[in-house]
């Protein structure tokens, strides 16, 4: 039996009287009452209540044992009242994980206006360009397909990516007129992509080509591709946000503005066995809200 149900029924009894009153407030039957009391009794070895036809009276240890279990209730109370509380009220600490240029170019930003609406609240952002094993109350980003069952994924805005080389490179060396010339030019690689040598692009009127692509450089991030790029290595293909500012001033040049890479899925992620918080529930709403409307 629960011995926390059993004090709320002691108390009950004590502070209403009677067995009956203390039934009839609890919802439950006086059978009911009386078992529990005789149970505590029992459990305790020593008698709680004098019995009488009018009413209950305490004994000495029955009063002892009412003055505590008041306080255990209230407690009890107190740490209820406190978890519903933390689950409403945003605060404490969220742990995101990302892939490494995706949130340096697109969650960074984003965590200002985030981080002033909710100030109770801090991030921890993790980079990482593997599919994250999260812990529970943790919250991933993901690019690319998603096979796995044991975590929940919400769709976001897809990933799009654009080639552009230097106008330096572009003089040195011209540029492709179709996808099929780029076998010609050295393109650029993400190391762990795991297939360097061709790019699937989508064309004008959506039309998929795979592209063969030679180059000889690689890099796991796409920031070092954009500075190899600047440099005049070769061509990339990097997400539009990455290399806005060097369009605009003209430092990087696009190249097939026609073409594009494939639209790649991106998911929000989080682990099945995870019951969002308040804090986890604000940051997946401003996640999906802010990443879909850029």
């Amino acid at each position: 039996m629960d011995k926390l149900a059993g004090m709320e029924v002691f108390v009950r009894v004590v502070e209403y009287g009677s067995f009956t009153a203390a039934a009839e407030i609890g919802d439950v039957s006086t059978t009911m009452v009386a078992k529990q009391i005789k149970a505590i009794e029992k459990r305790l070895n020593a008698k709680l209540l004098h019995r009488t036809t009018r009413r209950q009276q305490l004994t000495e240890i029955g009063a002892l044992y009412y003055e505590r279990c008041k306080r255990v209730l209230s407690e009890f109370s107190v740490a209820e009242n406190t978890a519903i509380e933390l689950q409403q009220t945003p605060q404490g600490t969220i742990r995101l994980v990302a892939p490494i240029s995706f949130g340096c170019q697109f969650l960074i930003p984003k965590f200002k206006d985030y981080l002033n609406n909710y100030p109770e609240v801090n991030i921890s952002l993790t980079l990482e360009h593997k599919l994250p094993n999260l812990e529970k109350n943790e919250i991933g980003i993901h690019i690319g397909k998603i096979d796995r069952q044991d975590i929940v994924a919400r769709s976001l805005r897809s990933y799009s990516r654009i080639l552009v080389a230097s106008p330096d490179y572009i003089k040195q060396y011209g540029e492709p007129k179709h996808p099929n010339e780029l076998v010609n030019f050295s393109c650029l690689g993400i190391a762990y992509w795991g297939h360097e040598n061709h790019w699937e692009l989508v064309g004008p009127n959506q039309e998929p080509y795979t592209a063969v692509v030679t180059g000889r450089f690689t890099s796991n991030q796409g920031e070092a591709l954009r500075v190899a790029a600047l440099n005049g290595y070769g061509i990339i293909l990097q997400p539009t946000a990455l290399l806005e500012n060097d369009l605009k001033q003209g430092r990087l040049v696009r190249i097939l503005p026609d073409w594009s890479y494939k639209p790649t899925p991106v998911y929000l992620i989080y682990n099945q066995e995870t019951y969002p918080s308040a804090k986890l529930k604000t940051m997946i709403n401003y996640l999906i809200e802010c990443l879909n409307n850029p």
